[in-house]
């Protein structure tokens, strides 16, 4: 019947998007909802006159990149719930080229955590004061998110029957990330380390053998980046300049540095294209040590 087939397309509508971005929208709309109902005017649907003035107020203390994806969201939401919305009218995107002319658009990234900065790190978390469990799990997070180019999200995504132990490593199959947003999925290889205190596969098998989760990494991305930021700060290093997205720009950069193409370097990471995996690579190369060697690193795999 029509109520049945309504309610099976706004399914479908739905579940084309990531779980993580539909949060994201409404989060983004919620927000804009409040800034709405504040001032007496209409978030759904609503006129390009009131996104605009929005945009402009979003504008005092944020960058154009949250003003761009604050859009997109007010956009979806209109269309998941069938309203059309003129994101494309003049009053919106003049606008928001005086906003970038205003502020511009340069993004501070984080930094890249690079293998040095990795080492003084497993180092801290192994001579601090936390138990073995949650120790495993920090390490095991960390080595596995450097060495396969990870999103946060798709690390604490991935569940047991992802993963798999082979001879040479381990693969891990990543069911859906931000740049595959229809679901295929891709496999990524990582090798076992010479040296097993910094081995990804070693810690992560011994990390699922203490762990009875399904999930690998039971916790939220958020807490990724708490981590990440937790033991720079113990290791020396200013926690405010790393994240999560410093495991993935990291990999990206140093195996850059020992050689690895942007081809397979974007052939771990899952990007989509040439242009944004440049962007990760952000770090002067004299950065690193003369004395690391490819053995240490996961571009072993890729150069071979």
């Amino acid at each position: 019947d029509l109520k049945s087939l309504h309610e099976a397309t706004l399914n479908n509508l739905k579940s084309s998007k990531a779980n993580n971005t539909l949060r994201a929208y409404k989060s983004d709309f919620k927000d804009f909802g409040a800034f709405c109902a504040k001032h007496g005017l209409n978030s759904l649907p609503t006129e390009p006159k009131i996104v605009s003035i929005y945009l402009t107020h979003l504008s005092k203390n944020s960058k154009i990149s949250t003003l761009r994806r604050r859009l997109v969201s007010i956009s979806m939401v209109h269309k998941l719930k069938g309203h059309y919305l003129d994101t494309k009218h003049p009053i919106i995107t003049e606008n928001l080229l005086g906003i970038k002319r205003q502020i511009g658009v340069h993004q501070k990234a984080k930094k890249p955590l690079l293998f040095n900065d990795l080492k003084q790190i497993i180092k801290v978390i192994n001579d601090s004061n936390e138990g073995e469990f949650k120790k495993l799990r920090n390490k095991s997070l960390i080595l596995v998110g450097f060495s396969g180019g990870f999103r946060r999200s798709e690390l604490v995504d991935f569940t047991r029957v992802d993963v798999e132990f082979v001879n040479e490593g381990v693969k891990i199959f990543v069911k859906k990330s931000k740049s595959d947003q229809s679901g295929e999925g891709m496999t990524k290889a990582i090798p076992s380390f010479k040296y097993v205190e910094y081995c990804p596969v070693d810690h992560l098998k011994n990390w699922m053998i203490k762990n009875k989760n399904d999930l690998v990494f039971p916790i939220s991305d958020k807490n990724v980046a708490l981590i990440i930021k937790k033991h720079a700060l113990n290791a020396g290093l200013d926690e405010k300049k790393y994240a999560g997205h410093s495991l993935r720009s990291g990999f990206a950069t140093t195996t850059a540095e020992y050689g690895a193409s942007e081809r397979n370097i974007m052939a771990m990471t899952g990007h989509k294209s040439v242009d944004m995996v440049r962007r990760y690579i952000t770090v002067s190369y004299t950065h690193l040590r003369a004395h690391e060697t490819r053995g240490n690193l996961v571009c072993r795999l890729l150069l071979e």
